[in-house]
């Protein structure tokens, strides 16, 4: 993630403790005695105006473009979601042309970005407010929170970025400065803790410079008041911040979550060919990577080996019968909250699949055809392994 510049001292902090490195260590800085939340908030703000990224999403303020962004934000960074925004508004550069755009290439265009579930709320949102609101977009926290799809957060930073409605917006970089400067010991996870640390950074908040201080505080929390080895000496807000007062660690605020083990899936996916072409199945809109296409395939049930499993979901899922199948390798990926091991295989089936529609969810498709629709992580290395359909001679002979 890059990081704000950090060659010089921020604030009223004398040089004469900064380190070799060009950054102090907490324990060289005095702590000066807090000063009041309006004036601690302008030297905020001094700082962002001296240190905010060129961020694609800051040009202007468009609130369409800090809608899709704040969208794409929520669950990944800012070094990884700024491609992903600039191809997509790129091509869905208003709110229209997004309403009108077909799910299929939303999702594309969201490939890779993970939690698919945005992409599909965005879209909603975006028909509706085209059907039922002349394409107007909201301009208050209220109006953007009746929107399907729309939460606190996302109401919130839209209104206030884009319209400065005097409102905190706060996701998880703001909850952990906030933390820091109540020195909260609560879960960040919990609706009581974030509405004390949304009252908290209240008392802080400049009505004329809302937008303005939301987004410092979220920068702040992105290059200086980092989860681990926070650069304190550097924060326009250590005068009030009472972690860095009273805590020889600063970053013992927020408390540690205890670590979660991701699931980990196993399932038996086939590769079913003919005519150089692989047979290819949506997943349902509404669950799990929604929308998105693959092998058919599924998890293979208590006793069942892997082969049964898939030649079990093959006819389940398609319809087709598969007397026995080849394996054709194991493709291990790591989704945000789990993990997955394909186990592939290929071969001949027989029968006659679902007819192939525009809408159907099977197709028939060629390696170009599959790379134009939007697939998960782990089918994209599964294309990559297996090269090209009808690779190996015979592979789709007795698909019938």
């Amino acid at each position: 993630m890059p990081c704000a510049k950090q060659s010089s001292p921020v604030g009223d902090l004398n040089s004469t403790f900064l380190s070799r490195e060009g950054i102090p260590s907490i324990r060289s800085v005095p702590r000066p005695r807090p000063i009041p939340p309006r004036r601690a908030a302008q030297r905020l703000l001094a700082w962002f105006d001296a240190h905010k990224r060129p961020l694609p999403w800051r040009r202007d303020r468009d609130p369409y473009r800090i809608w899709v962004a704040e969208v794409l934000l929520q669950q990944t960074q800012v070094a990884q979601a700024r491609p992903y925004f600039e191809r997509f508004v790129g091509r869905f550069p208003d709110l229209r042309t997004l309403a009108r755009a077909d799910m299929q290439e939303v999702l594309k265009l969201w490939e890779g970005a993970g939690y698919y579930a945005r992409a599909h709320r965005l879209h909603r949102a975006a028909r509706d407010l085209v059907d039922h609101h002349q394409g107007r977009l909201p301009t208050t926290r209220a109006q953007w929170a009746e929107l399907p799809g729309v939460g606190p957060y996302i109401s919130a930073a839209v209104a206030s970025l884009a319209f400065d409605e005097p409102v905190v917006a706060l996701e998880a970089n703001g909850l952990r400065v906030a933390a820091r400067l109540r020195r909260d010991p609560g879960d960040l996870r919990s609706p009581v803790t974030r509405r004390r640390l949304e009252r908290e950074l209240a008392r802080y908040l400049p009505p004329a410079r809302a937008g303005a201080f939301n987004e410092a505080i979220m920068e702040l929390g992105e290059t200086v008041c980092l989860p681990r080895h926070p650069l304190c000496p550097l924060c326009p807000l250590r005068s009030n911040c009472r972690a860095f007062r009273t805590l020889e660690d600063p970053s013992a605020i927020p408390r540690p979550r205890r670590a979660v083990r991701r699931p980990r899936l196993v399932a038996a996916v086939v590769v079913v060919e003919r005519r150089g072409r692989w047979l290819v199945r949506r997943r349902p809109v509404g669950g799990l990577l929604g929308g998105l296409w693959e092998f058919p395939g599924g998890k293979p049930h208590r006793g069942e080996s892997l082969e049964a499993a898939a030649r079990r979901e093959l006819r389940e899922e398609t319809g087709l019968k598969a007397e026995k199948l080849a394996p054709a390798g194991v493709i291990r990926h790591s989704y945000s909250h789990f993990s997955v091991e394909l186990y592939l295989f290929r071969g001949p089936a027989r029968g006659r699949p679902a007819a192939e529609r525009p809408d159907a969810p099977l197709r028939w498709v060629t390696p170009a055809e599959f790379r134009s629709l939007p697939r998960p992580g782990a089918t994209i290395k599964a294309v990559q392994r297996l090269g090209r359909p009808g690779k190996r001679e015979g592979a789709g002979d007795g698909d019938g």
